[in-house]
C-alpha cells in the first residue's frame, strides 16, 4: 500500500509529506518517532523565536544610528544600538522569554515520551562481578531462594566472550552463501574459476596474472569456519558441565557482596561482542582513548586553525585570485562546514572504540561529546576570535594575555562576526542537509567494498548488507548545534533565525527520508532522548551569556540592565540544574547486599553477566 501511494515522478519527495508516524513506527521503531517528534518541537520553537526576533528585535536594531551606512550588515545587529538607548531592556527581557519558551516546549515533548513498559515488565536483572569459578546456574538460583524466599527465579543465562565467535560465524555465513551461489551457477555453466586477489574484480583482463582457483577450493574455508564455531560452542557447554556445587555457604561461594545489579537492557540494545571488554580493561581503554582525543582536539579544536595552516601553503590562493566577493566569502564558510563535519566524526569513532555494552550508551556518549565539541568549535572559540582550546586556556588563565581581554571580548559583537555565523547556518542548511541526503561517505564506503570484493558472490553480499543503523547520537548533536548557533545569535544578530528555521525544517525532511528508506531500525533506551532535551536548554543560556558580555562591555558591570541580565542568567542556570536533579532517576546499578529481611518481588528472569567468566 505504501509503495503504491508513492509511485510517480519524485515520489520519494512527496512521500515525506504523506508518510504518517504510524508507518514510521511500524517499520523503524518508537525511537525514530521520538526523534522526529523532537525535531518537530524544535521547528515549532524556532518558528516562535524567528517571529519574535524579526518582528521585535530586528526593528529595534534598525532603529539605532551607530552604523549609518544602509549597506552595512551591522545595522541588523545589536552593535547598532546605542548604549544609552532604553530599548536595550527588550533584548534582556526577550532572552529570558526565549528560555521560558524553550523550557515549556521541551517539557511538552518530555510529557509525550512514551513509557517503555516492555523493559520493565520483563523484570530481568543483569548481575556483574560474579567469580570466575561460578558456572552452575543452580548456585545462583539457590542463593536467591535463600536470600529472597518470595522471589521466583524462572531462568538464568550466562554471557560469554562471543566476540571471536560472532566474527567467525559472520565469515562462515558469507562463505556458505558464496559457495551456494557458485554451486548453482556451476550446474549451468560448468567449472568456474575464481580470481583470489582482492582487486581482481576491478580488472577484467588477465594481464596482471591473478591466480585462479576453483570455487570449491576458494570456499574451503567454510569447512574450517564451521568446525571453529562448533569448537567454540562446545567449550562453553563443557564449562557449564564441569563445575560442581560445593557444600559450603552459598553466600560465601557466590560472593554476593561484590555483585553489581542493574536492570538488564533490551537484547537488541546490547552489543554482545563488547561484553568481553569489562572492568579495568574497559576503564583503561576509555581513559587512553579520551586522553588521545583531548590532545588531538586541544590544538585542532576549530577548522580555523586547519584553514590557517592551509593558507601557509597557498592552497586557497586560486580561489582568492578569482576576485569574486561571493566566492571569497563563501569559500571560508564552506571549509568551516567541511572540517566541522570531519572533527565530530573523530569524536564519534572514539566513542565507538570505547566498546560500550549498549547501543544506547554509545549513542548517548557520542551525543554529549560531539555536542560539547561543536559548541566550542562553532560558537565559543570563533566568537572570541580564538582558534583552539590551547589559546582558549591561555586567554582564560594567562595574566599577560588577559591584559588584552577587552579586544578579545569585542570580537563577540563585531558585525562581520554575525555575518559569518549567518553564512555558516545557510551553508549547513543548503549544503549540509543535501550532503546528508546524498550520503556521500556511505556511498564511498560501499564503492570501496565493491572494489575489494574477491568474487561476484561477495559483491552480492556487499549489496545486501549495505544498510547501517541510524546514528541518533551524532544526529542529535548536529541538530542541537545549529539550533544553539541560531538561538545564541537570535538577539545579537536576529536575521540568523529564519535560516536556523530553514535548517531544522530541511534536517527534519532529510532525516525522515533516511530513517525510513536508508537505515535499519534501531532500538535504544529512553535516556538518550531525555538527555537531548537537557542539552537543548543550553542554547538560550548561551544567548544570555552573550548578552551579559555585551552589557558588561558597553554598559558597565553595575548598570541595571547588566544586573538584570546577570540575575536572569543565574536564575535560569539554577532552574536548569534543579530540573536535572528533579528528573534524575536513581542509579539502577547498585551494590548487591543480602538482607536479613524478606524482600517481596514478582517472579522474573535473571540474566547473569559474569565479568570474570568471559574468556
Amino acid at each position: 500500500m505504501i509503495l503504491l501511494s508513492f509511485q510517480g515522478f519524485c515520489s520519494w519527495l512527496s512521500s515525506l509529506y504523506h508518510m504518517k508516524d504510524e508507518e514510521i513506527r511500524s517499520k523503524c521503531g518508537i525511537d525514530a518517532v521520538t526523534y522526529l517528534s523532537f525535531q518537530r518541537h524544535i521547528i515549532l520553537l524556532m518558528t516562535v523565536v524567528s517571529l519574535l526576533s524579526l518582528a521585535v528585535i530586528l526593528p529595534v536594531n534598525f532603529s539605532g544610528n551607530l552604523l549609518d551606512s544602509p549597506e552595512n550588515f551591522g545595522r541588523t545587529t545589536l552593535a547598532n544600538v546605542s548604549a544609552k538607548d532604553s530599548f536595550l531592556w527588550l533584548h534582556s527581557i526577550f532572552a529570558l522569554v526565549y528560555f521560558i519558551i524553550t523550557l515549556l516546549c521541551m517539557a511538552h515533548h518530555s510529557i509525550r515520551l512514551e513509557y517503555r513498559e516492555d523493559e520493565k515488565v520483563a523484570r530481568t536483572l543483569m548481575i556483574t562481578s560474579i567469580p570466575r569459578e561460578i558456572s552452575d546456574p543452580g548456585l545462583i538460583t539457590k542463593h536467591f531462594h535463600e536470600a529472597y524466599p518470595s522471589c521466583t527465579v524462572t531462568d538464568i543465562s550466562f554471557c560469554f566472550n562471543v566476540h571471536k565467535l560472532m566474527r567467525l560465524d559472520l565469515e562462515r555465513r558469507k562463505a556458505m552463501k558464496g559457495r551456494l551461489y557458485f554451486a548453482s551457477k556451476a550446474q549451468k555453466e560448468g567449472k568456474i574459476m575464481i580470481k583470489t586477489h582482492p582487486c581482481a574484480q576491478i580488472f577484467c583482463c588477465d594481464i596482471c596474472g591473478f591466480e585462479k582457483v576453483t570455487f570449491f577450493t576458494f570456499f574451503g574455508i567454510y569447512t574450517w569456519l564451521s568446525l571453529s564455531c562448533s569448537a567454540q560452542k562446545a567449550s562453553y557447554h563443557w564449562m557449564a558441565l564441569q563445575c560442581k556445587s560445593r557444600q559450603l555457604d552459598i553466600t560465601t561461594v557466590v560472593q554476593s557482596h561484590k555483585w553489581g545489579v542493574s536492570y538488564a537492557p533490551a537484547p537488541s540494545d546490547i552489543i554482545w561482542e563488547n561484553l568481553s571488554v569489562c572492568g579495568s580493561r574497559w576503564w583503561l581503554r576509555c581513559v587512553l582513548l579520551n586522553i588521545l582525543l583531548f590532545l588531538l582536539l586541544f590544538f585542532l579544536t576549530t577548522p580555523a586553525i586547519i584553514v590557517n595552516t592551509m593558507d601557509k601553503f597557498n592552497v586557497t590562493r586560486p580561489v582568492e585570485s578569482l576576485r569574486s566577493p561571493v566566492i571569497t566569502q563563501f569559500f571560508p564558510t564552506l571549509l568551516l562546514w567541511a572540517f566541522s563535519v570531519l572533527l565530530p566524526f573523530i569524536v564519534y569513532y572514539s566513542a565507538f572504540f570505547e566498546s560500550h555494552w549498549t547501543r544506547s550508551g554509545e549513542n548517548q556518549v557520542t551525543m554529549h561529546k560531539c555536542f560539547l565539541l561543536l559548541v566550542f568549535m562553532v560558537i565559543i572559540l570563533p566568537s572570541l576570535g580564538l582558534s583552539s582550546l590551547d589559546l582558549f586556556f591561555t586567554w582564560l588563565f594567562d595574566v599577560h594575555f588577559l591584559d588584552e581581554k577587552d579586544v578579545k571580548f569585542q570580537c563577540v559583537f563585531l558585525p562581520d562576526n554575525g555575518a559569518f555565523f549567518v553564512n555558516y547556518v545557510i551553508t549547513s542548511s543548503l549544503i549540509g542537509t543535501s550532503m546528508e541526503l546524498l550520503r556521500i561517505p556511505a556511498l564511498t564506503v560501499y564503492a570501496l567494498r565493491l572494489c575489494f570484493a574477491k568474487s561476484q558472490a561477495e559483491r552480492i553480499h556487499v549489496k545486501r548488507s549495505q544498510a547501517y543503523e541510524f546514528q541518533f547520537g551524532l544526529e542529535y548533536a548536529w541538530t542541537m548545534c545549529i539550533f544553539a548557533v541560531s538561538m545564541t545569535y537570535s538577539i545579537t544578530c536576529p536575521i540568523i533565525t529564519p535560516f536556523g528555521l530553514l535548517y531544522v525544517i530541511l534536517k527534519h525532511m532529510v532525516d525522515r527520508y533516511n530513517i525510513y528508506y536508508a537505515y535499519v531500525p534501531t532500538k535504544l533506551n529512553q535516556r538518550i532522548h531525555r538527555a537531548a532535551i537537557s542539552q537543548v536548554i543550553v542554547a538560550p543560556i548561551l544567548c544570555m551569556f552573550w548578552l551579559l558580555f555585551f552589557s558588561v562591555l558597553r554598559l558597565g558591570p553595575v548598570h541595571p540592565i547588566t544586573l538584570f541580565t546577570l540575575a536572569s542568567l543565574i536564575a535560569c542556570i539554577a532552574c536548569y540544574l534543579f530540573r536535572l536533579c528533579l528528573r534524575k532517576q536513581p542509579d539502577k546499578s547498585t551494590s548487591y547486599q543480602v538482607s536479613s529481611s524478606t524482600t517481596h518481588c514478582s517472579s522474573g528472569e535473571v540474566l547473569i553477566l559474569n565479568k570474570e567468566c568471559v574468556f
